[in-house]
């Protein structure tokens, strides 16, 4: 009595590595997971052991599992492919900015002798807010009291000048929001004032290069001139 080579049922590692989508070795890109798995399938038909034979159950385990690899790779590769397509449009929306000044977050004016702009987000208004302008020393050099405001994104201009009366040199100063209603803190977020110089794009996102060297999301733009 010729002798039966003797085989198991359990899926051969060849096997499992199609259904998990990983390999030792280099596949062509014409070689998809599916024509994998039927060629191993078939082999593994092919050499079972006739005394015991794969069942229909398993066959069809291991066709539901390329069934669900298979359609999670589809699902990956057109999330990927609209993540993509969004980020481009984006992008191109974005390049639109270029040239336009925008208000984002930051405690930063800068002055060439004339002053600069700034702006101060305050979300439920105040009835006095103040601003305090630094050197890099932390020195307060300029007090502006801006009185009463109604809530909302605004846009102030510093004229450049110190408490003395003296103008302030040439740079970048920092500055400082107060803002009250009936005596009480209510937020006040300082916003810089800068210009759009270009787009980039990476593993980020979309990002905006302003005038005063910072990056910075498209979601962080408070106002555009």
């Amino acid at each position: 009595m010729a002798s039966v080579q003797s085989t198991t049922n359990t899926p051969s590692q060849a096997l499992l590595d199609s259904v998990n989508g990983t390999s030792s070795s280099a596949k062509s890109s014409v070689d998809t997971a599916q024509d994998r798995f039927m060629t191993l399938l078939i082999t593994q038909m092919k050499n079972q052991d006739p005394l015991n034979p794969m069942d229909n159950a398993q066959v069809t385990s291991q066709m539901a599992q390329l069934s669900t690899v298979t359609g999670i790779n589809k699902l990956n590769s057109t999330v990927e492919s609209l993540m993509s397509s969004m980020q481009s449009g984006q992008s191109y929306q974005a390049a639109n900015m270029i040239g336009h000044n925008v208000l984002v977050p930051g405690t930063s004016v800068t002055t060439s002798g004339t002053g600069g702009y700034f702006g101060i987000d305050i979300p439920t208004g105040a009835d006095k807010l103040s601003v305090l302008i630094k050197d890099s020393a932390g020195s307060t050099i300029r007090t502006l009291n801006l009185g009463a405001q109604d809530a909302g994104t605004l846009q102030f201009k510093w004229d450049g000048f110190a408490d003395d009366g003296s103008v302030a040199k040439t740079g970048s100063y920092k500055f400082e929001v107060t803002a009250t209603t009936a005596g009480q803190s209510v937020t006040a977020d300082a916003l810089n004032y800068a210009e759009v110089m270009s787009v980039s794009t990476g593993t980020s996102g979309v990002k905006l290069n302003l005038s005063n060297l910072a990056s910075v999301s498209t979601t962080d733009v408070k106002e555009i001139f």
